[in-house]
């Protein structure tokens, strides 16, 4: 069985979207006949983490690896190690973000861009997220590995999330200033109180300062927005299935994994004209993509949905038939394997 070490930084299971995705493919890469362990750098402050690459790699010696995957959250840290040749086995880069990485203060991106690409000079490939990150990387070697769009085998009943209104608007996603629920909020304060009502799932401590404004936000609309905090795969399923919308004014998604799963659960999906959206939705069609920043704009869409059940119907047809052109995890992973299998070759 092929093995192979996924390096990151820190812990593996944080519930966000790359690490996800790492924890989705290492679930089903048995069945591709390839075993992935994780290794990771400490969580230590920019840049120390540099020292640990030493350790690093002897622990992908020490666990047999083949090959490695270098997640794009740590690639600097490992470059000066890979450019002094003590790197035992080839290297596969697997990016969700760009050199320098995404929402850093502008002194790091200045100083980890350089490294990260450092690094990347001594990979074999590189997988990326998404076509719209590909397009932005001017690298060689890049191969779209998108995310796959199955997000649960079973999900969990929620039951009516309408609370007697005419439409349930559906956000995942935790709650930082990246994710932008103060706009989307803002946005919904907006409609007839009637009209319907907003649930929110996703770590309301991701961003401790940007979650107290949200959930001041939140208070302030009482019933009309309901909070469901984590949620396990199956729990997310279930809000998937019950909704009517998804909507999420992200202000940066290297790909936007619930994008998709919502599409596949035949949601119109409602966002900013940012990141890769544009590439999953059609507007008009299978959702809205609005002027990022137009909260009145985000509002009229949200209120044109909700309100007109003919055209959300459409739109919901539109979305599940353009998601079944989109990767399953099972699918993603056969490509990352195989990947690593031909570099290997």
């Amino acid at each position: 069985m092929l093995r192979v070490a996924l390096v990151t930084q820190g812990d593996p299971k944080t519930l966000t979207g790359g690490y996800l995705y790492h924890w989705r493919v290492a679930e089903l890469a048995g069945g591709h006949g390839a075993r992935i362990e994780f290794v990771s750098f400490p969580s230590w402050s920019f840049p120390w983490p540099v020292l640990s690459g030493g350790r690093v790699l002897r622990e992908v010696s020490r666990l047999g690896c083949e090959a490695i995957l270098l997640d794009s959250i740590c690639a600097g840290y490992l470059a000066p190690w890979l450019a002094l040749g003590r790197c035992p086995v080839p290297v596969l880069g697997i990016l969700h973000q760009g050199p320098g990485g995404i929402g850093q203060s502008a002194w790091r991106t200045r100083l980890q861009a350089p490294l990260d690409r450092w690094a990347y000079r001594y990979t074999r490939k590189l997988l990326v997220a998404s076509q719209s990150l590909c397009d932005e990387l001017d690298l060689p070697g890049k191969l779209v590995a998108a995310p796959g769009c199955d997000v649960a085998l079973s999900l969990e009943a929620c039951g009516d999330l309408r609370c007697g209104r005419e439409a349930a608007l559906l956000c995942v996603a935790n709650w930082a200033r990246m994710k932008d629920q103060l706009s989307l909020l803002e946005a919904f304060a907006r409609l007839p109180e009637g009209l319907a009502t907003l649930h929110l799932a996703g770590d309301e401590e991701a961003d401790p300062e940007y979650g107290r404004q949200v959930a001041a936000r939140v208070e302030a609309l009482g019933s009309r927005v309901v909070r469901h905090g984590k949620c396990r795969r199956e729990q997310v399923a279930g809000l998937y299935a019950a909704a009517d919308v998804f909507v999420l004014p992200s202000l940066r998604e290297t790909y936007g994994t619930v994008y998709s799963e919502a599409m596949l659960y035949g949601l119109p999906c409602v966002g900013w004209n940012l990141g890769n959206l544009q590439h999953l939705v059609e507007d008009g069609v299978s959702g809205r993509v609005v002027v990022a920043g137009d909260i009145a704009g985000l509002s009229a869409a949200l209120g044109e949905l909700c309100g007109q059940p003919e055209l959300r119907s459409r739109m919901s047809q539109a979305a599940r038939r353009r998601a079944q052109a989109f990767p399953t995890w099972d699918q993603t992973t056969g490509l990352i394997v195989e990947t690593v299998r031909k570099e290997l070759a």
